[in-house]
C-alpha cells in the first residue's frame, strides 16, 4: 500500500481549514442512492441498493452516472443512453437534495468552535454546485465556509491539487499551514500533491479502505476529534 502522506506531527500547526462534503460532513447516501434508483428505473434498468451506491459516490456527478449504467467504477455506457440519463439524475436529485441528507455527529459544533478559534475554513467538493449550495444552506452550514469550490467551478478536481492551491492562494495561506480534512482516496491524492497534510474520518465513502493504512497525519473517529489534532498558526 503506497504512503499517500508526508509525515506531520500532530497537533498541526495550520490557518487554514479545508474539508470534503460527501462523506465527510454530510452523509448524502440516502438522497444520492434514491435519485440514481428513480434514473435507472426511468430507463428501465435494474436498481442497486444503498451501499452499492455508495462506492460509486465521489468523483463527480458525471462518474457516478457513468458506473450506475454499466455497474462499473470506470465503465463507459453508450453516450445516447448516458444523454438520456444525466438529465433525469440531476432532475430528481435537485428535488431532493437534502431531504434524506444528515449532518454527521459533532459536525456544526465543530465548525462553531473551529471559527471561534480563527481558522480559515473552506468546503471543497466534485459535487456541483447546482447541488452543493443548496445541501449547505438547508442543513445550516453554508455560512461557515469562507470559500466553497464546486465540482464545475474549476478545470479540474480532486484528486488534482488544484482546488486545494486555489482555497490556498485565495486565504493567501501557504499549503505548509493548511489541512485537508476527507473521507476518501480523492482528497488523499490532493493533499499530498498540494504538499498539505491530511486527516481522515473513519466513516464516510472510502469503497472499504483502511485509511490507517495510507499514512495520514491523524485519523478521526468524529468531527469532534478534529481540534484534537490542530492549532492556529501565529
Amino acid at each position: 500500500m503506497p504512503e499517500l502522506s508526508q509525515r506531520f506531527e500532530c497537533p498541526l500547526s495550520v490557518k487554514l481549514v479545508i474539508m470534503d462534503l460527501d462523506g465527510t460532513l454530510v452523509d448524502t447516501a440516502p438522497d444520492i442512492a434514491a435519485s440514481i434508483n428513480s434514473m435507472l428505473a426511468d430507463l428501465g434498468l435494474p436498481t442497486y441498493d444503498r451501499a452499492t451506491i455508495v462506492d460509486w459516490v465521489g468523483s463527480g456527478v458525471s462518474r457516478l452516472i457513468k458506473r450506475a449504467l454499466t455497474g462499473q467504477v470506470d465503465g463507459e455506457p453508450d453516450p445516447t443512453l448516458y444523454q438520456r440519463a444525466d438529465p433525469l439524475f440531476r432532475r430528481y436529485y435537485g428535488a431532493r437534495v437534502s431531504q434524506e441528507s444528515t449532518l454527521y455527529p459533532g459536525v456544526a459544533a465543530t465548525l462553531e468552535a473551529l471559527r471561534i478559534a480563527g481558522f480559515g475554513l473552506a468546503c471543497i467538493t466534485n459535487k456541483p454546485e447546482a447541488f452543493t449550495v443548496p445541501l449547505l444552506k438547508n442543513l445550516g452550514i453554508h455560512d461557515y465556509f469562507g470559500l466553497l469550490l464546486s465540482g464545475d467551478v474549476l478545470p479540474r478536481n480532486k484528486p488534482d491539487p488544484l482546488p486545494l492551491l486555489h482555497a490556498c492562494e485565495y486565504f493567501g495561506i501557504s499549503a505548509n499551514y493548511s489541512v485537508m480534512v476527507g473521507d476518501s482516496m480523492n482528497d488523499a491524492l490532493a493533499a499530498r500533491a498540494a504538499g498539505m497534510p491530511v486527516i481522515w474520518v473513519t466513516y464516510g465513502y472510502n469503497r472499504g479502505v483502511d485509511v490507517r493504512e495510507l499514512a495520514p497525519a491523524a485519523v478521526i473517529n468524529e468531527l469532534s476529534e478534529l481540534p484534537n489534532y490542530i492549532r492556529l498558526y501565529q
